[in-house]
């Protein structure tokens, strides 16, 4: 009966997701899970893989009782505290930590949280004073860009190193750690998974993910085959650029428009020598150069400046600055012959102060390799106090510094109406790709690229936005297709596209039946009232990996809202960047809890203190490329950022729901675009096959319900989050000694999920789990709510203990000392 009621279900599902059984990618149960460890960062080609069987899960310092309290006075820090300190995270069965951020006052410095301690499957793997982590002094693993402290990161402070588990998780800080997140994932199993060693230096994983925004992090294809297209576009008109034959994969896309300019606005922090010093750096050239050029950006209100540039020990030219330019930023341009660099994958640039007014400063280095006749941007060296661990990577060094600029505000002197134009054609010109007949691609190329506010320079583990001269937008996310691929430009605006070029490379893949279709689904309008921004509302199964969003914030001078005005004598007071108040959201699998909360718009772009007030940064996996404030087609306050989460991505196996609120309690106007990228495509990979209703007499009877030191009360009560606000009243119920009852499942399924509803009031609730007398593992759920008590939590079931069954018995054994079991609904759900 409950297996007929799963089947209805499950083709509603098909039908919803627009999918035929002819479709490509045929229906399948969900793998049990992604490349775990460091599997994550080598095996980017994985991207593509659903992974049903596994659950991301977020904890972090969200204001329990619905309030813009995520924090500020640690009031919901600790989950718990103990000998050691106050535990932020933990879980019982197999897993993996797959991203940790802190933040605290003074702009991000966690010296005051101490150490942190985790420890995996029962033994401490990290006892260190948090601040020594996050800023390269442990070593090992932890290292820049796998951690970034608050300069790194514009106030927040990062960890993203993977840490896998068989057993067991718990982590701790030594002092209220105010604001967090740590970012998890559980598994069905163990099978394959191996503890975390951080012994384990990971060299390769490093070397790759500072190559972020300059090299593709997946491996050379075989076979690969760059199509490319010249091409002009009338408004309204388009360009096809590829088409493609499969099974095969997109595995790079780049545009570059001549026609538009660069955002005129940097901020930038640098360095300077004076007269006997110098600096010296490494950096990635390609092998295969004819050449390479260095480019400098510097602050030309100091005349006169003079430096001898060497490279490898010969030299290669001099920085001459001229008259003195205050209030813009210069660039200077040295072409270094392949007599020098030919053959070479890295070199030393050595600069040698000569004469100044002053001294010599650096802000930046990018360096170009022209290879097969054209310029590519091979490295980069972002200089100053808010790069320390960009400086190591690179080794540099600085003899006879004389100053660290923290934040210049520079601009560029390209003409306002020139700056308008360009920005208006990467909004309205865009890249649409269709892939076997379905066009999951539809999205204008700035935000695709990343720079949804005008061209800024950009760097991502995935994309890259190159605003120097002969510059690329470029895209590495894999593609696969298994018939056939359209990949088009095209122009939805009021002005000819002249003088573009595309190129789309491409190579035979292999295609399994759990590979996902890539989406980026664009949206752009008005906030409104009371609801979150949704980044994505997906059907069916897919995994998502992340946004780029551009925020322009609509709070006038004087107004923190349309509907909260200021008085008079408090309109100085006005936080025209309080939009950034707003949390994120995830919804998974239809639950009405979310899976991730946050704690602040620039807390989940691993930043804080409003990015320290409109600091830019760029870290592999989240950034703060631009802020525009008043000017350059910003009416107030503005900022763009991205969050790629590869290490920490949400599986759905029934639909997701991600979005972010725009201020405290989505309260502020603003104007929101977002670009999400994820996999997907596929029907859903979980049916509803069983529910045992507590509160239905000829529920329990039917399933077999028993439970002893059972408490039945009525609870009216709210969730978290915004999916579902409105009160419920329910039947609830409490155990203290063994529950028991039967559940249809799949015989054909991979594993089983079941999903309780219960009050969370009391945390740390906790039973044993046995499926037909087996030991399945511990249900643990530390968290705990008196505000919003309804909570939807979730427990595995490996497949070995289902599988060829129709029905199986399910035991739960209050652990000793825990608090009461509580449940009013189970629901089954066969993967």
């Amino acid at each position: 009966m409950y297996l007929g009621v799963a089947t209805l279900a499950a083709a509603t599902v098909v039908a919803d997701a627009g999918l035929s059984p002819e479709a490509a990618f045929a229906q399948r149960n969900a793998a049990a899970r992604g490349a775990v460890g460091w599997d994550t960062y080598r095996d980017v080609n994985g991207l593509t893989q659903l992974r049903g069987g596994e659950q991301s899960r977020q904890f972090s310092s969200f204001a329990r009782d619905g309030s813009n309290n995520d924090g500020f006075q640690g009031t919901f820090s600790c989950l718990r505290t103990w000998q050691r300190g106050c535990v932020i995270a933990e879980h019982s069965g197999p897993g993996e930590i797959s991203s940790i951020w802190f933040t605290r006052e003074p702009w991000g410095d966690v010296t005051g949280t101490g150490n942190i301690i985790i420890e995996l499957d029962g033994r401490v793997v990290l006892d260190r004073p948090l601040i020594d982590v996050v800023t390269g002094r442990v070593g090992g693993p932890f290292q820049w860009p796998l951690v970034g402290n608050a300069d790194d990161a514009s106030g927040g402070a990062v960890i993203k190193v993977p840490m896998p588990y068989r057993e067991s998780m718990r982590v701790t800080v030594q002092n209220n750690p105010y604001f967090y997140h740590v970012n998890t994932r559980t598994f069905p199993d163990s099978n394959g998974v191996q503890t975390f060693n951080p012994a384990d230096g990971a060299s390769d994983v490093l070397r790759r993910l500072r190559g972020f925004g300059v090299a593709d992090p997946k491996p050379p294809a075989p076979g690969a085959r760059p199509t490319r297209r010249d091409f002009e576009l009338a408004p309204g008109a388009s360009v096809r650029v590829a088409e493609l034959s499969g099974p095969a994969q997109i595995n790079q896309l780049r545009v570059r428009l001549p026609q538009v300019l660069a955002s005129p606005q940097v901020v930038d922090d640098g360095m300077a020598y004076g007269q006997g010093g110098g600096s010296r750096f490494r950096m990635a050239v390609h092998p295969g150069n004819q050449g390479i050029r260095v480019i400098r950006r510097y602050d030309p209100q100091i005349a006169n400046q003079v430096a001898r540039m060497n490279v490898d020990g010969v030299p290669a030219g001099e920085w001459r600055s001229g008259a003195a330019a205050p209030g813009a930023w210069g660039v200077q341009i040295i072409e270094v012959p392949p007599a020098l660099t030919a053959g070479k994958s890295s070199v030393e640039i050595a600069n040698q102060f000569i004469s100044s007014s002053l001294d010599v400063n650096e802000f930046r280095y990018d360096v170009h390799s022209k290879v097969n006749g054209e310029w590519v941007r091979t490295d980069v060296l972002d200089l100053g106090p808010a790069h320390p661990g960009e400086e190591a990577a690179h080794g540099y060094r600085i003899d006879n510094p004389v100053f660290a600029r923290s934040k210049l505000v520079g601009r560029y002197g390209f003409p306002p109406d020139q700056v308008a134009a360009s920005d208006a054609m990467l909004e309205t010109t865009r890249v649409r790709i269709t892939f076997d007949g379905r066009t999951t691609v539809d999205a204008p190329i700035g935000e695709f690229f990343g720079t949804g506010l005008g061209e800024h320079d950009v760097r991502t583990m995935m994309s890259s936005v190159d605003p120097g001269l002969d510059g690329w937008y470029t895209a590495w996310w894999p593609m696969p297709f298994s018939q056939n691929a359209r990949v088009e430009i095209v122009n939805t605006g009021g002005a000819v596209v002249r003088g573009a070029t595309a190129e789309v490379v491409s190579a035979p893949m292999e295609i399994g039946t759990n590979t996902g279709y890539f989406h980026a689904t664009h949206r752009r309008a008005p906030t409104t009232p009371g609801q979150d921004w949704t980044f994505v509302d997906a059907k069916g199964a897919g995994t998502f990996y992340g946004v780029t969003h551009t925020m322009r914030g609509l709070i006038p001078p004087g107004m923190r809202s349309a509907a909260r005005p200021l008085s008079v004598e408090n309109q100085a007071a006005a936080n025209q960047r309080n939009y950034l108040e707003g949390d994120e959201r995830f919804y998974v699998n239809g639950s009405s809890s979310p899976a991730w909360h946050g704690t602040g718009s620039e807390d989940y772009y691993e930043a804080g203190w409003y990015f320290r007030d409109g600091t830019t940064f760029s870290m592999p996996l989240a950034g703060n490329p631009s802020h525009e404030l008043n000017a350059d087609g910003c009416r107030y306050d503005c900022t763009g950022a991205y969050r790629l989460m590869v290490p920490d991505a949400v599986p759905f196996a029934d639909g997701l729901l991600a979005g972010i609120e725009h201020g405290p309690l989505n309260d502020e106007p603003g104007d929101y675009s977002s670009v999400a990228y994820w996999y997907g495509g596929h029907p859903a990979e979980q049916r509803l096959t069983d529910e045992v209703d507590l509160a239905d007499p000829a529920s329990r009877d039917r399933h077999g319900y028993r439970a002893q030191g059972e408490a039945v009360a009525s609870l009216n009560a709210t969730y978290e989050g915004g999916r579902n606000p409105s009160p419920m009243t329910r039947a609830t119920t409490t155990a203290t000694g063994p529950i028991s009852f039967d559940v249809a499942v799949d015989a054909n399924g991979e594993g089983v999920r079941l999903r309780r509803l219960g009050d969370q009031q009391n945390a740390y609730q906790a039973v044993d789990v046995r499926i037909d007398g087996q030991p399945a593992g511990r249900w643990l759920q530390p968290l705990g709510n008196p505000h919003h008590r309804w909570l939807e939590d979730e427990f595995d079931v490996a497949p070995g203990l289902t599988d060829g069954k129709q029905s199986v018995r399910v035991e739960l054994f209050p652990v000793q000392g825990a608090p009461a079991w509580s449940a009013s609904k189970y629901s089954v759900y066969s993967r």
